[in-house]
């Protein structure tokens, strides 16, 4: 067991106070790992869109990371000190319906939740500032030196992986990349549209890549696309036509598949009426607005054109996610392309201005840099 095993840590952490401050790096106290949980010691972590978005404040965001278990608590029996895991967003128990179910990825005990900001052993969190309680966000709270995960959001992967690189697996690049070869499954040559070239979108354009797409049609408003496979790109700006028009007459009738990752209502329209009838298939990843409809003629189904939804990309965290780490060990997946830039952990805000700017697709903090 590790030195620090049942102590409490004092450690850095990028603390949010409050809703649009800037993040400030205090020394906080994490408490040992309770019942199922586990204590992790992060070593690189990075920033996603979805970090930031919470009513519930102090608290410590984070959930794209790699790390190391330093101790686990009462019950965990699948994970040990010096395992090298990735923090998950959602979780997988194992022991629900959706856990066995071969079809689901959606944790009855441990799916996301944003406005909880405790653990769910006893309803408190682990993180203080002298006495004063800091929240967690996601069940992951990364951007801390060490954190404590209820195990069933840890996924324990090769020890030869490099986190600095892996640890982007957490969250947008497999939720991409799952809903193209889980969801959408393009089968070879056929074609594949893209709604929204962000981090989850260049992932579904990779899926679609590595499953063999013949074609694949980037859709976005910004002008300068990264490749990422994306063989055509569409800007609707530049048609005076709805875009799934553009697309269909670009194929000869509709795409074989489509993936839409823009949480737009319309892009989900434009998305499902691109793809051919008798055998298209639209997957939608990104999340609407609550006030949002999709609306779409009754015909469009008849026509045998197929409308799918996937959380995380259809992955179990604990069952899938080691398998995705082999899959950039084996060279199958390219995961440097994602990683546009590093700085240290100290100048995490500097990170936040390269995502709200657009100049990054993924920026690695490194916790001891």
């Amino acid at each position: 067991m590790s030195s620090t095993a049942g102590q409490v840590i004092k450690c850095k952490a990028a603390v949010a106070w409050e809703a649009g401050k800037p993040l400030v790096i205090e020394e906080v106290e994490v408490a040992p790992p309770q019942t199922n949980e586990v204590r992790v010691k992060i070593l690189f972590t990075a920033l996603c869109h979805s970090d930031g978005q919470t009513p519930l404040f102090p608290r410590i965001f984070g959930h794209e990371a790699g790390g190391i278990v330093e101790s686990v608590g009462e019950g965990v029996t699948e994970l040990k000190p010096g395992d090298h895991v990735l923090p998950i967003f959602t979780g997988e128990c194992k022991e629900c319906r959706h856990c066995k179910s071969e079809e689901s990825n959606l944790c009855d005990l441990l799916r996301i939740n944003t406005d909880r900001g405790v653990m769910l052993n006893d309803g408190k969190t682990r993180f203080t500032k002298n006495g004063q309680p800091i929240y967690h966000f996601l069940g992951t709270s990364t951007f801390s030196e060490y954190t404590v995960i209820h195990v069933g959001c840890l996924a324990l992967i090769n020890p030869a992986a490099p986190l600095d690189k892996v640890c982007v697996l957490s969250c947008g690049i497999s939720t991409g990349l799952g809903a193209s070869l889980n969801v959408a499954k393009p089968k070879k040559g056929q074609s594949v549209a893209v709604f929204g070239l962000g981090a989850v979108g260049l992932a579904a354009c990779e899926g679609a890549r590595i499953a063999g797409a013949s074609r694949i049609i980037g859709v976005d408003l910004n002008p300068d696309p990264k490749k990422f496979g994306v063989t055509e790109f569409v800007n609707p700006k530049d048609h005076d036509k709805p875009v799934q028009q553009v697309i269909a007459d670009m194929t000869d009738g509709g795409v074989d598949r489509a993936v839409e990752c823009t949480g737009s209502v319309q892009a989900m329209i434009s998305a499902f009426e691109c793809v051919h009838d008798g055998w298209g298939v639209a997957v939608l990843v990104g999340v609407p607005n609550k006030e949002d409809a999709f609306k779409t003629h009754p015909l469009n189904f008849l026509s045998e054109r197929t409308l799918k939804g996937t959380f995380f990309g259809n992955f179990k965290p604990r069952t899938d996610i080691p398998g995705v780490v082999e899959k950039y060990m084996n060279k199958e997946l390219e995961v440097e392309k994602f990683i546009t830039h590093s700085v240290p952990f100290s100048e995490i805000n500097k990170s936040f201005d390269l995502m709200l700017q657009g100049k990054s697709i993924r920026c690695i903090m490194a916790m001891d840099a």
